[in-house]
């Protein structure tokens, strides 16, 4: 393998790598902002809502400690890259955007309505909630979408 092809290689798994540290900071950002806004601060929902309220704050415990899983895995590979002097941060915020995009996306389609775990809120007209959560995933996808492109040239 020439110099040239190593040095295109090594580029392309730091890319690789800061692309997936900031995807697993986004899905923890988007866990702790959800459980801290809407389920601590609001009252809002629990992760799991066909229960008791004890086996819905169990469920919010456990949630917490998947987004905070997320989020130490994510920074741990950053300082890593970040110690080697190999850090890319266009792939790194592309990351980010389409981790959280991606997670808030999933919980907004696949747990609020396909699994009907719970919901962004009851009592009102759920509409207007749902486009606002989904639309702001997908902006979210699409930030990173581009960022990825950006980040590959």
């Amino acid at each position: 393998m020439s110099p040239h092809s190593r040095e295109q290689q090594r580029r392309k798994q730091v890319k690789g790598r800061s692309l997936l540290a900031g995807a697993l900071v986004g899905v923890g950002l988007a866990a702790f902002v959800d459980e801290v806004v809407f389920h601590q601060l609001l009252h809002w929902h629990h992760f799991y809502d066909k229960a008791s309220s004890e086996a819905g704050l169990v469920s919010d415990g456990i949630f917490h400690a998947f987004g905070w899983l997320a989020m130490v895995a994510g920074l741990f590979l950053y300082a890593d890259l970040w110690r080697r002097g190999a850090r890319h941060l266009t792939a790194w915020w592309s990351g980010l955007c389409l981790g959280l995009g991606g997670f808030q996306l999933y919980d907004g389609t696949f747990q609020h309505k396909a699994l009907e775990l719970h919901q962004i809120r009851y009592g009102v007209d759920l509409a207007p909630y749902d486009w606002t959560w989904n639309v702001i995933a997908v902006l979210f996808l699409l930030v990173g979408v581009l960022l990825l492109v950006r980040a590959r040239r």
